[in-house]
């Protein structure tokens, strides 16, 4: 990493970054090109490793992809925030952004498939949530084993205390 003084090293502090972004993107290679793509995701760590979950339609082109070629990169930012400057150089933009890799299994038993959404609901609303069968059943579910994790923050600075 070429700014070093971003870099962020703690794994608690990537957890946290985790913990406030909602967007995760996923970068897939179809032999061809690569397909990014946006999703919602949910979270959690057990016994020091870190295992992101999604939920998708029952097809479609990640689908395609995924059941050939599991391994994915990873992206999410977030903290944004626009510090102005007083020439154009003087710009810069806060933010915090976790990238890494892994690779993606399809659960297929409902009690980790219940178990994934609810994370997924947990993470996005704050809240629990109960599922039926019928939803279990309309979409696929998706764990994401994370093999290797690097975060960068560009905090903003904190504002001068009042006078």
């Amino acid at each position: 990493m070429r700014r070093k003084d971003r870099e962020v090293i703690r794994h608690a502090d990537l957890l946290d970054m985790v913990a406030r972004f909602k967007v995760c993107r996923l970068g897939l290679w179809d032999g061809r090109e690569v397909y990014v793509v946006p999703l919602n995701f949910g979270y959690e760590e057990r016994d020091g490793s870190l295992n992101l979950f999604f939920h998708c339609a029952r097809e479609g082109r990640k689908l395609d992809i995924l059941q050939t070629r599991p391994e994915v990169s990873f992206e999410m930012d977030g903290d944004h925030v626009l510090m102005e400057g007083d020439t154009p150089c003087r710009y810069s933009y806060a933010y915090g952004c976790v990238m890494g890799r892994g690779v993606v299994e399809f659960l297929r038993e409902d009690e980790e498939k219940i178990h994934a959404l609810s994370r997924i609901m947990l993470h996005q609303t704050g809240r629990e949530a109960a599922f039926t069968p019928g939803m279990v059943c309309a979409v696929y579910v998706l764990r994401l084993r994370v093999e290797s994790i690097s975060g960068k923050l560009h905090a903003c600075p904190e504002p001068p205390p009042a006078c």
